[in-house]
Parts: C-alpha cells; structure tokens; sequence
C-alpha cells in the first residue's frame, strides 16, 4: 500500500522526514564522521588493535569535553556563578563514570592478544596524553617534571605552560570560600599557583565549618561535593586503570619506559583537594 504520492508507510519521507541532502547539511556532514572513521590507522594486523585504538580515541573525546567542562566551572567559579558551576562539575563526574566503564570493554583483550601489536606500539603511551596531563593540572596536580613528555610539541608545552599560571579548580574554590566569609590565610589565597596546593589545618576548619552547619552554606556545601564526587570519580578510573593494565601485561615496564603497575599505583595516592577528604575525620 502506497500514499497518494506513492510512497510506502515504512518510508519516513511519508511522515515529513528530509531524505534529500543535496545542499542541506547531513548527520554525518555535522560530525564529520567521514574523517572521524578514518582517523583509526593500525600499525599491524592484529584483530585486537582497532579496539586499543578506538578505547584511547574516545577516552581523548571525552577528556576533550571534561576540559570544556573544567576551565567554564573555574571561571564561574571565579565570577561568584556558583550555580552554573554545580552543572558543569556533575558533567564531569558523569564523563569520568563513562570512562570507568570503558575499562571494562578494553579488560575483553587478553595478554595473548595484546602481544601480537604491543611491540609495534613504539614509546606511545598514555602517559604522554597531554590532555589529561592539563585535566591534572587544572585539577591542582602540578607536577613540573610532566611537561618534559611534551617538550618536542611547543605548541602543547605553552598551553600546560599557561594553565600553570592559572589558579587551579581548588584554588577557585578556597577563593570563593574567602569571599563568602570563611577567610582563608594569606599563604592559601596568594600561593605560588603553578606549584600543586599543600594542605592546609585551616583549610580543613574551613571545610569543618561549612559541613557542620550545611543550611547556612548550602552552595559551599554543595560544592564542596562536587568536588568530592569528581575526585571520587578520578580515583576509580585511576584504579581501574591499574588493574587493567595489570590485567593484560602484569608488571612489565610500560611502552613510555614507566615502571608500568607500580607508577600507576603511586598514582592513586595523590589527592587533589585533600582538605576535603581530611574533613570527614574531623566532623
């Protein structure tokens, strides 16, 4: 059976759908999905590489958006827009949930199949990712010895460069703590911001100060876990990372020369707002 026009009912022209793209632009025009699909360029013939390949793409999209997310919650942050910020930071914990999971696609690739390309990997590692380098960064882990990894790309070396001369997330934060009547000491609000926050006692009581009375700072409350939540997030996907990769190599040093596992887990001990996570002993 066909309309008057002649078309099917299954045809989705039938219920006013553009089928025509001549000059109109198209789903896959938006997403330039032609040079996105092509961006996958294996180096053997293993079956598994093409899934090593695209796990680390698309990790590198969804840091791409976490940044986006980061530095506009910062810069609310900065103008006293705490409530736009609570949006942004929720993002974030739900991109690094999305990350967490991808763990467990890339954990189907098995020790033997991961053999049949690692050799042909070179010193590529994610250990050299300048993104989540800069999510660190902003983040407040401001370790100078990571940007030697970027030197031969100067581009990449002046965009870590200028987050560095930024106040971080955290540093946002503990100024808008000071702002809202909770005064921070003159070494927390004018430190050296490109070298990484040291925790502070007053910080803390700060902290103890907000969560012990949540109704009178319920936006300061609110982000504080935020806050929390990302980092939260951050660890198990730091976590998960260690078991992975000792999963499929065990401990063998890894393709960018680190000891592999045991630098992945002395990773998992730097905290990024530590008064945070010290306040709950406190309350």
């Amino acid at each position: 059976m066909t309309d008057s026009n002649g078309r099917a009912p299954d045809d989705p022209s039938a219920d006013g759908a553009i089928t025509d793209f001549d000059n109109r632009m198209s789903y896959s025009d938006y997403l330039d999905l032609e040079r996105l699909l092509g961006a996958q360029h294996p180096v053997s013939t293993a079956h598994d590489e093409l899934l090593f390949i695209i796990q680390h793409q698309t990790s590198e999209l969804w840091l791409h958006l976490a940044l986006h997310e980061l530095r506009s919650a910062r810069q609310s942050l900065a103008d006293d827009r705490v409530e736009p910020a609570f949006k942004m930071l929720s993002r974030v914990a739900r991109i690094f949930e999305q990350l967490n999971g991808a763990w467990d696609v890339l954990r189907t690739m098995t020790p033997s199949d991961y053999t049949q390309f690692r050799d042909r990997l070179g010193q590529s590692s994610g250990f050299q990712s300048f993104q989540y380098r800069e999510i660190e960064f902003v983040l407040g882990n401001r370790n100078h010895a990571m940007l030697r990894p970027h030197e031969h790309r100067p581009d990449v070396l002046e965009l870590l460069r200028d987050e560095l001369g930024r106040p971080s997330l955290y540093d946002e934060a503990l100024r808008l703590l000071d702002r809202s009547g909770l005064p921070m000491p003159g070494d927390v609000i004018d430190r050296d911001v490109s070298m990484t926050h040291v925790a502070s006692p007053a910080v803390v009581e700060a902290w103890r100060q907000v969560y012990a009375e949540p109704d009178r700072w319920w936006s300061l409350y609110e982000l504080a876990e935020k806050l929390v939540d990302i980092e939260d997030y951050f660890r198990r996907w730091r976590f998960n990372h260690v078991t992975t990769v000792e999963r499929v190599i065990g401990f063998k040093r890894g393709t960018g020369g680190t000891g592999g596992v045991s630098y992945l887990k002395r990773m998992l001990e730097v905290e990024l707002f530590p008064e945070l996570w010290q306040v709950r002993t406190v309350l």
